[in-house]
């Protein structure tokens, strides 16, 4: 019979990665789904041997039960010899502990692999999406997490299976040898029978992998659509979008249905090939066998072993049928995986270092939404720009952080260009903190200081200068309190105040802020306004700040303010200073 599966086990979220190159995750990935698949076989090769052979013994033995039970009949049954019954008796109990032991160490072995290599996947996956430089993919959060788990399960699941394929062949050649030296007729049939079978199921292989790959797409897709509602829930509820969020919701939810159902039932017909037409070459051997033992050619204990090997026989068919289905799908999100592992990183690095107190500055960059912009800012000054197009301030802050370039003009850093520094000299010179926030899992504590080397002293301090203070006195756990996963139980003031005190905890010397405030009210607006400029003011000229903003509360507190139209920098002064000229005052004063 067929041994069940062992139980599916929880599939742990991704851990975070830090592996050096080289290591297991960091390497060059895979150039194709089959190189994905075959590495998988390649560098668990020793324990996938031990494994192979143990399954190898238990097909094996499964396959002498039904020869040596005619082998009883034949020696004790039909004899009458106690001695010989003592003796098979005993040779068949031995048969079946060998068949046991081998299926239970063998399946140990591979499900053992099967875990660590759907591990080693996910966390190749979780260190690519993870990389310092990003990755540029097109594929929601909701997207990534689904090629973490259920495509590298697909892939997992892939070589325990190769077990039992390598097992079924052993079987399948045993009973064939068994056959042929019992009777060349037999023998025949069955090694021309079982290509053919073979061969007639292989036809609906393509649809499978075609299928798979569909639904494992479309299931993705929806579960990036449920994390993105999810994530913003409050803020559907606040523009009463609930209904159309939910019907998009729907229909995606509903497509991946009829791609799964689709996928399961080419499977199914698979399966129902496989059985229909193992039954019917098994059919087939029987009659053989039954005619052959009528004229005298087989004795009775050995038409008992063929009509008994011819059941068996389905099992190690139905895992030849199997595995081409397996492959299939296994091929399917190998596919999915390689290609997301190949998406380019999101910012180009060089080698370069530039000299500290280095400043950012923009020479005539053109850009989607920047028209020949020219910026630049001095040590220690904060600085606010304005932006009449939000979709503008966006390319502007895609150009700072290095996941963009400039379709012309120069973006430098310290007089170097900003893609030829390195990742470290990036990180320790410029911080850029987006408008969309993301916190962790863990407490707010680790949240603001992950590293956990703040003083007291500083700690509050920039607490109060991020009216973040109000977020940590709410309950009696303060900065202790713990963060579920995207910060889901906060507000989005909460959650922007928290964001904050994290990017002024780094103390950057060059910190990029992009409208911090657009979701707190006017009164802790104005404090976290006077706290950043209390923070970040340095006569030495060690920090620089840039605000893109419209809020009038941030832009007041600022040394100099530059307004950006699709013209260029249109407009320099103080806030004050610029509320006089109409176009800024529409995109500023509220």
């Amino acid at each position: 019979m067929v041994p069940p599966s062992p139980a599916r086990p929880t599939v742990a979220p991704p851990e975070r990665v830090h592996a050096p190159p080289g290591t297991p995750g960091t390497s060059t990935p895979p150039a194709s789904a089959w190189a994905l698949l075959r590495r998988g076989l390649a560098r668990n090769k020793a324990r996938l041997v031990a494994s192979f052979g143990l399954l190898s013994l238990w097909q094996a033995c499964e396959t002498l039960v039904p020869v040596m039970i005619g082998l009883i009949i034949d020696r004790a049954v039909a004899t009458g010899e106690v001695r010989e019954m003592v003796v098979w008796g005993l040779a068949l109990c031995a048969l079946f502990g060998f068949l046991s032991y081998g299926y239970r160490f063998g399946a140990q072995i591979g499900f053992s692999v099967m875990q660590q290599e759907m591990h080693r996947t996910r966390v190749e996956i979780a260190a690519h999406a993870l990389h310092p430089r990003g990755a540029r993919t097109s594929l929601r959060p909701g997207e990534t997490l689904s090629l973490a788990t259920a495509d590298a399960e697909l892939v997992g699941q892939f070589i325990r299976s190769m077990g039992f394929t390598v097992a079924a062949v052993i079987s399948l050649a045993g009973a064939s040898w068994y056959l042929l030296t019992l009777d060349l007729t037999l023998g025949l049939v069955v090694l021309v029978g079982v290509p053919m079978v073979l061969a007639l199921t292989q036809a609906i292989t393509p649809a499978i992998s075609r299928h798979t790959e569909h639904q494992q797409s479309t299931v993705a897709e929806a579960t990036g659509v449920a994390t993105d509602l999810i994530r913003g829930l409050r803020v559907l509820k606040g523009i009463g979008a609930e209904s159309v969020a939910g019907s998009r919701y729907r229909a995606l939810s509903g497509r991946a249905r009829d791609a799964s159902v689709r996928s399961t039932s080419t499977y199914g017909a698979m399966a129902g090939l496989t059985q229909g037409l193992s039954g019917l070459f098994l059919a087939a051997v029987a009659v053989v066998a039954g005619h052959r033992a009528l004229s005298g050619d087989i004795s009775i204990g050995e038409l008992i072993a063929v009509v008994g090997l011819t059941q068996f026989l389905a099992e190690p068919l139905g895992m030849l049928g199997d595995i081409s289905a397996h492959t299939a799908r296994a091929h399917a999100s190998a596919r999915r995986i390689v290609v997301f592992l190949h998406t380019p990183h999101l910012v180009p690095v060089g080698d370069a270092h530039p000299h500290s107190g280095a400043g950012l500055r923009l020479t005539s960059v053109t850009a989607p939404g920047l028209n020949r912009v020219s910026l630049d800012s001095r040590p220690g000054e904060i600085l606010g720009i304005a932006v009449t197009d939000p979709a503008a301030a966006a390319s502007l802050m895609a150009l700072v952080s290095g996941s963009s370039s400039p379709v012309s003009g120069d973006l430098t850093l310290g007089g170097l260009p900003l893609d030829e520094l390195s990742l470290a000299a990036r990180n320790e010179h410029l911080l850029v903190s987006p408008h969309h926030v993301d916190l962790f899992e863990g407490t707010l504590r680790s949240n603001i200081d992950p590293t956990s080397t703040l003083a007291p002293a500083e700690l509050d301090r920039l607490l109060d200068a991020s009216a973040c203070a109000d977020v940590v006195s709410l309950v009696p756990e303060g900065l202790d309190q713990p963060v579920t996963p995207d910060g889901a139980t906060f507000s989005g003031g909460q959650r922007q105040r928290i964001a904050l005190a994290r990017a002024l905890a780094t103390d950057a010397p060059l910190l990029v802020l992009h409208d911090p405030t657009t979701a707190v009210d006017a009164v802790t607006e104005h404090r976290i306004a006077a706290g950043i400029r209390e923070l970040r003011s340095d006569a030495a000229g060690r920090r620089t700040t840039w605000l893109v903003t419209s809020s009038p509360a941030l832009l007041a507190q600022c040394d100099r303010v530059l307004l950006i139209t699709d013209a260029g920098v249109t407009g320099e002064g103080t806030h004050h200073e610029l509320a006089a000229d109409p176009t800024y005052a529409e995109v500023v004063l509220r």
